[in-house]
């Protein structure tokens, strides 16, 4: 649970504020330090539930929005329905860490209906995190797939009105925020639905994210393979011939190029290179002995790939 965020519903409700608390996806409205609505965008909020409840149209859900609630304020199943969609949205904010930010704002029109003071919602999403919530977490409603599993191990399996909605509209596709959504029921209660059905063993377990890689440090940093290089790499080439290494101490010259014994082609220009390198290594140093050092074989299976190309 955020720390800050309930936080700062206990100060806001302390000090009787009237205005909009923003937190991630969502917004807390409060009246005079009591909290008339909460919005989240993982949840599909009062408005859909009125409709799908009956207890309003969409247009006098809008007209009530726009400053005339007319008789919609008198209906007995508004306050519950207020309550579900206030507990719903808060339990997914207060799962999250974003920062709040508070702005004043005229009362909202749901107030005479809806009142619940901030201790009391955090307490009650508090007791919604007790207890053994199996591997479905709250950040899994918009991540996840909803997947029916393929063998059931159980010959009877009684299910409740909402887990039978859920389970039917589950097709590998659709996570728990969207089932929510078409369905007209609140998030937090398919997900209840779905760790039930998932213990029962009729929902697929989801599978935990897997961590990006992070780069190594140091070195030798890893690299994306290239296309191109990866479709050289899986063609059978003999072996990389090792170049010729230079003995300590020794003083004679250089063997020509040129003659029945000289290297031909690719191996002429590697050979070339080499002894380029050692001439240079006598000019600048001729009394300190020249050392090698060992050539990485990543190196030269790159260097003869790009080789064949130009050639």
């Amino acid at each position: 649970m955020s720390v800050a965020l309930a936080d700062a519903l206990h100060r806001l409700g302390e000090e009787g504020s009237t205005g909009v608390l923003r937190a991630g996806d969502g917004e807390f409205h409060l009246v005079r330090g009591t909290i008339a609505s909460v919005g989240c965008g993982r949840t599909i909020g009062l408005d859909r539930l009125v409709v799908e409840a009956g207890v309003a149209t969409a247009e006098d859900w809008r007209r009530a929005g726009a400053g005339d609630p007319g008789p919609l304020l008198d209906q007995p199943q508004l306050e519950t329905l207020a309550l579900l969609s206030v507990f719903d949205a808060a339990y997914f904010l207060l799962a999250s860490a974003e920062e709040p930010e508070f702005r004043p704002t005229p009362e909202h029109w749901l107030a005479p209906v809806c009142h619940i003071a901030p201790r009391a919602l955090v307490h009650e999403c508090e007791r919604r995190n007790d207890g053994d919530r199996g591997p479905w977490s709250a950040d899994h409603v918009t991540e996840v797939a909803v997947v029916p599993a393929r063998r059931i191990k159980r010959n009877q399996v009684v299910l409740t009105g909402s887990q039978a909605e859920v389970l039917a509209a589950a097709d590998t596709r659709r996570s728990i925020a969207e089932i929510a959504r078409d369905l007209g029921r609140t998030t937090y209660g398919c997900l209840v639905a779905v760790r039930e059905l998932t213990a029962a063993g009729l929902i697929e377990t989801p599978e935990p994210a897997v961590p990006a890689e992070q780069p190594q440090r140091g070195r030798h940093l890893a690299l994306a393979p290239d296309p191109a290089e990866h479709a050289m790499s899986t063609v059978s080439t003999p072996p990389v011939p090792t170049l010729p290494r230079r003995i300590p101490g020794s003083a004679g010259p250089t063997r020509p190029l040129a003659g029945p014994g000289a290297p031909h082609g690719r191996h002429a220009i590697d050979e070339e290179a080499t002894a380029t390198a050692r001439h240079r290594g006598n000019l600048s140093s001729a009394a300190e002995p020249e050392r090698w050092r060992q050539v990485d074989r990543e190196t030269l299976i790159r260097l003869r790939a790009a080789l064949e190309e130009l050639a």
